[in-house]
C-alpha cells in the first residue's frame, strides 16, 4: 500500500472497474519517472513527449489486461520504453532532409530548424557531452543503462521492463560503459588515467552519466523512486 492513498494496483483495478480519477492519480504519481526515461532514452524532448502520451494512452486502453506479473510501474515503465524504442527507430529510419546553404537563401530570411543560441556555447558544457555520448549508443544498449544506472532499476527489473533475459541486460550494459568509457574518456580527471571502468557504477563513464545527465530533465529522481 502506498503511504496516504491506494496502492498502484488498487488504482489500476479501480480505473478498469471505471473510476474516472484512478487512472489520473496512477499517472500523476509516476509520471517524473516515466518523462525521464523517455527523454533520455529519445534524447528529444517532443519525441518523448509523444511516446509519453501514446503510451500513456495505451495503457489507459490495455489496463484490463494487466495481470499482475510485475508491478505496475515496472509495465508503465515497459509501455514506455518500447514507445520510445519505436519512435527512435522510425526516426532512424527516415531519410535527412537537406538543409539550405546560406547561398541558397536571402541573408535576412529566417533560418527554419535551427536554433539561435541565447549565448555562446560552452567548450567543454560536460552535461550536453554526456548526453551525446548517450544518445549515440546502439538503442538497446541506451534503453538498458538508462534503466539500469540512471533510474536505479535492479537488472532483474530492467529485464522485465525490456522483455529481455537479464544476461542481456548486463551485456548491454557492459558494451555500453565500455563505449562511454572510451567517449568520455577526455572528462577524466588528471591523474585518474589508470582507472578503468570496473562495472561498478562508480568511475569514469557511468558515473559521468550519473552526475551530469540528469540536465536533460534538470533533476534526479528522487530517493523513493528507486526501483523495488
Amino acid at each position: 500500500m502506498t503511504e496516504g492513498g491506494r496502492s498502484d494496483e488498487a488504482l489500476l483495478r479501480a480505473h478498469v472497474d471505471g473510476d474516472p480519477e484512478a487512472f489520473a492519480e496512477l499517472v500523476r504519481r509516476h509520471r517524473d519517472r516515466l518523462w525521464a526515461v523517455a527523454l533520455r532514452t529519445v534524447g528529444d524532448r517532443e519525441e518523448a513527449a509523444d511516446a509519453v502520451q501514446d503510451a500513456l494512452l495505451s495503457a489507459y486502453r490495455a489496463a484490463k489486461r494487466f495481470r499482475g506479473d510485475s508491478a505496475v510501474t515496472t509495465w508503465l515503465h515497459r509501455i514506455v520504453v518500447n514507445a520510445c524504442l519505436d519512435r527512435a527507430r522510425r526516426r532512424q529510419a527516415r531519410p535527412a532532409v537537406p538543409l539550405v546553404t546560406a547561398e541558397q537563401q536571402p541573408a535576412d530570411a529566417p533560418r527554419a530548424g535551427v536554433r539561435e543560441p541565447a549565448a555562446p556555447a560552452v567548450d567543454h558544457d560536460t552535461a550536453l557531452v554526456v548526453r551525446e555520448a548517450l544518445a549515440a549508443l546502439p538503442l538497446e544498449q541506451r534503453a538498458a543503462l538508462v534503466l539500469v544506472d540512471l533510474q536505479g532499476y535492479s537488472v532483474a527489473d530492467a529485464a522485465r521492463v525490456l522483455g529481455v533475459a537479464e544476461g542481456t541486460v548486463k551485456s548491454r550494459c557492459s558494451r555500453g560503459r565500455a563505449r562511454l568509457a572510451v567517449a568520455l574518456g577526455h572528462l577524466r580527471p588528471a591523474g585518474r588515467g589508470g582507472d578503468r571502468h570496473t562495472g561498478t557504477g562508480n568511475d569514469t563513464g557511468v558515473s559521468g552519466v550519473q552526475t551530469s545527465a540528469t540536465g536533460a530533465d534538470g533533476r534526479r529522481g528522487s530517493p523513493e523512486g528507486r526501483a523495488r
